[in-house]
């Protein structure tokens, strides 16, 4: 049984509408350190604001939008509407939930690995009640605003160079998960990657085989989950 196409995962996130500090409605900004994230629109209007290569963005988000940013690219959803939501495609199916993503902390968390991880908890302990788990969620949110809007000031003053040291704290803080990306990597993408490659060798030989094993697949019911951005319907969609 293969796993879905491309080796990605899918979710539907309906955007957090606690405010912020700066008035705006939203989840935590993070950025990714391996994967491609994807978003269409699907419902409400909002934002997203970017820090990257190009430094500081905003993008307006209505149904219908479409688009996607690399590995590094900080964002930070907008809830203008109250009731956003998004399909979310995200590349590599299994390595963002096996901690791809950093969040924009203060300096001083991202410089203290213990400090850091206590911070980046899921908010899912046993135990927690539905309001307790999205109190957690709105203290981690609020941190990484904090960290995230003196961000912002700095790549507004000195340009898209100000990254550099965020970048490098976070390849740091990832370095000893990528042995476990990369077996995730090699069962998902690769491995599709690589079929399709044995089955155009086999289609040029005009060799059905592959045709034969024709099949369709469910990912079931959805599981909710308190995420980044906002809640979460998520699917495990890997083979």
């Amino acid at each position: 049984m293969s796993g879905f196409p491309g080796g990605t995962a899918v979710s539907i996130v309906t955007v957090y509408d606690w405010p912020t500090v700066d008035g705006q409605a939203g989840g935590s900004p993070h950025f990714h350190t391996a994967s491609t994230e994807g978003y269409v629109v699907t419902g409400g209007t909002g934002a997203v604001e970017t820090l990257s290569s190009n430094g500081y963005e905003r993008r307006d988000l209505a149904r219908g939008t479409v688009l996607w940013f690399t590995p590094g690219t900080v964002h930070r959803l907008v809830n203008l509407s109250g009731d956003l939501q998004l399909v979310v495609v995200m590349q590599n199916a299994g390595i963002p939930e096996a901690g791809d993503a950093v969040f924009t902390f203060p300096d001083e968390v991202l410089n203290d690995p213990e400090a850091y991880n206590a911070a980046a908890t899921a908010p899912g302990a046993p135990g927690l009640t539905h309001e307790q788990r999205g109190e957690a969620t709105r203290a981690r949110r609020d941190l990484a605003i904090e960290g995230y809007l003196a961000l912002r000031e700095r790549v507004e003053k000195e340009g898209p160079d100000a990254m550099k040291p965020v970048w490098d704290q976070a390849a740091r803080i990832v370095a000893d998960r990528t042995a476990t990306w990369r077996r995730l990597w090699a069962d998902g993408p690769k491995a599709q990657a690589d079929a399709t490659g044995a089955h155009l060798d086999a289609l040029a030989g005009a060799d059905a085989a592959h045709l034969c094993d024709a099949h369709v697949a469910s990912a079931g019911d959805a599981e909710g989950k308190w995420g980044m951005c906002g809640r979460l319907e998520t699917w495990d969609l890997r083979p």
